[in-house]
């Protein structure tokens, strides 16, 4: 469901694009499995949308991205693959206490992308990384409005507001659903939480016209759900995506 922050975002700057979204409800979370396993769901999951006739996809998961965005580039050379970073960069610009939160699942923090983008832009800031462990799961179970997910986020972002942190990057897209939870968590401090979502839209407006994919304008757009898991899941996923439950 993570992905769905990515699709509402892709969706508000390219009106006339169709989407074809797919959600593996079946195999989540990715965060905790051992990375090879994670560079076969993910090339299933391109296999899928290839046969269906995508011509631009979206790794819309910072976990696959980190695990499997090389492995796709160099197996799909033919089509345009934007993965997820880490927006440690936007940041640590704006920061001005010189202390960055960055939230994510387990796997996307051992990820060389990580430890490239924090090195890079983070060498005079101290930057507090955490896993989000169960944030994924309250998304999952719809449970992110309870105040048993303004506790569980509380618990992990503490320490960072603690130790001063004033930006507080969103490094899982399961993560802007917790928004409101979050904010909650964070009453009395002045924290901005990032959101990569509308930069990733962007990058797939320039990648369409960069290889002439872009669709005419006015073109009647057709947005479609797909998923490993069953019509349930479908239809949680069609709910979401159209904001409502």
């Amino acid at each position: 469901m993570g992905g769905l922050t990515i699709y509402r975002a892709v969706r508000r700057a390219l009106p006339d694009e169709s989407i074809l979204y797919l959600g593996d409800g079946k195999n989540c979370p990715y965060g905790e499995r051992p990375v090879e396993e994670i560079r076969q769901l993910s090339e299933a999951a391109v296999e899928l949308l290839l046969q269906r006739g995508c011509k631009l996809i979206v790794v819309a998961c910072n976990t696959a991205t980190a695990a499997a965005i090389d492995t796709l580039r160099a197996k799909y050379p033919h089509i345009p693959i934007v993965g997820m970073e880490p927006a440690v960069k936007p940041a640590c610009l704006r920061t001005k206490s010189r202390v960055v939160g960055v939230l994510a699942t387990e796997r996307s923090l051992d990820g060389d992308l990580f430890r490239r983008t924090a090195a890079r832009y983070g060498a005079d800031i101290e930057v507090i990384a955490a896993a989000g462990r169960g944030f994924v799961e309250l998304v999952e179970s719809d449970q992110e409005q309870t105040e048993e997910a303004v506790e569980r986020v509380r618990t992990v972002i503490r320490p960072m507001l603690e130790r001063g942190a004033d930006q507080i990057v969103l490094g899982c897209t399961h993560y802007p659903f917790l928004l409101d939870a979050l904010k909650k968590a964070a009453t009395g401090y002045a924290v901005e939480f990032v959101d990569p979502s509308d930069a990733v839209a962007r990058r797939v407006g320039q990648l369409l016209d960069e290889n002439n994919l872009r669709a005419d304008a006015g073109h009647r757009a057709q947005d479609e759900i797909e998923t490993f898991a069953g019509e349930a899941y479908r239809g949680l996923l069609a709910r979401k995506a159209a904001g409502t439950k």
